[in-house]
């Protein structure tokens, strides 16, 4: 007998499913809109989405003095962590990319361990972290180019974007832990809403003195990207999320988690027409596997934290 109504277990699937098809939308939108500029446009529309929800469900957004320490450093941590996805994203491709970044509960488990006392790490939990690890580096060997994909720093570009994303991808797990101890004094949606705000001007500065948007690209592909991104990941996703934490234990919700890098590979087939190696998809079935074993009787750090914008 299910421990969540089958709505619940299908909503669960559902935005899991939707943080799967993140990379690909972020490899549409920076056809037109560089790293930066996507993540600008992107925060821009979803704070006024998770803003609107706020002042619908009448959750007080501004902070007190008290949690402005708070805010504004998970804000410069959600700033980094995200470029560094944006970036990486654009440089290798959407299913690869989709595996790597799927990895973050594994380092918020890893982080909770040392941040949250009444989240340790047990070997179940350890030997998904391992299995997962394993089929990280499976996946990013078995997405290198055969060549002519360029360099970064000795690496073919494949490479370089995927150490890019792992960085990022345990960044957002740091972020993960420390939001875990956050939430306890700071209701979530304010800290999505902050996050996100805070975060614009900084992404504006370093879309201003990058690469600037090429609107004659912005067709149909790159601006449908972004508004996935924005309405659907920022936003909707993030208030169902919301609601399923308020009603149903996070540790079940959170053990999703696994549908996200399968969902990934399969829309990066279907809407980016990629082929995955039979490489890749053994890296994304280890890969699952591990979060499965992590997110086993979950972890109220990881599950309690408002994961949609982040992603």
């Amino acid at each position: 007998m299910l421990s969540i109504p089958l709505r619940a277990v299908a909503l669960a699937l559902l935005i899991h499913t939707l943080w799967g098809g993140n990379p690909v939308a972020v490899k549409l939108s920076i056809e037109a809109f560089p790293p930066m500029w996507t993540a600008f446009y992107r925060f821009l529309i979803g704070v006024l989405c998770v803003g609107a929800f706020a002042v619908a469900t009448g959750v007080r957004v501004w902070p007190e003095r008290g949690e402005w320490p708070a805010l504004v450093a998970i804000a410069l941590l959600f700033t980094v962590q995200i470029g560094l996805m944006n970036v990486g994203f654009g440089m290798t491709t959407g299913a690869v990319g989709a595996v790597v970044i799927a990895t973050n509960p594994l380092f918020g488990a890893l982080f909770s361990h040392f941040l949250v006392p009444d989240d340790r790490l047990r070997p179940l939990r350890a030997l998904g972290l391992a299995v997962a690890f394993v089929g990280t580096a499976t996946a990013i060997l078995a997405g290198r180019a055969p060549g002519g994909d360029g360099v970064v720093a000795g690496l073919g570009l494949v490479e370089a974007g995927s150490m890019i994303l792992l960085v990022s991808a345990a960044l957002l797990g740091l972020r993960l832990a420390i939001s875990g101890r956050v939430l306890r004094r700071i209701h979530e949606t304010r800290v999505a809403v902050w996050q996100m705000l805070l975060s614009l001007p900084l992404f504006w500065v370093a879309g201003m003195l990058g690469e600037p948007v090429r609107w004659e690209r912005a067709t149909a592909g790159p601006v449908l990207g972004l508004l996935f991104q924005g309405v659907v990941i920022a936003g909707i996703a993030f208030v169902i999320n919301f609601a399923l934490m308020r009603r149903h234990p996070p540790s079940i919700i959170v053990s999703f988690n696994f549908v996200s890098p399968v969902a990934g590979v399969l829309l990066a087939a279907w809407i980016l027409g990629e082929s995955p190696s039979a490489g890749l998809l053994l890296g994304m079935i280890l890969v699952a596997v591990g979060l499965v074993l992590v997110t086993w009787r979950g972890t109220r750090a990881i599950g309690s934290s408002p994961g949609g914008p982040g992603r």
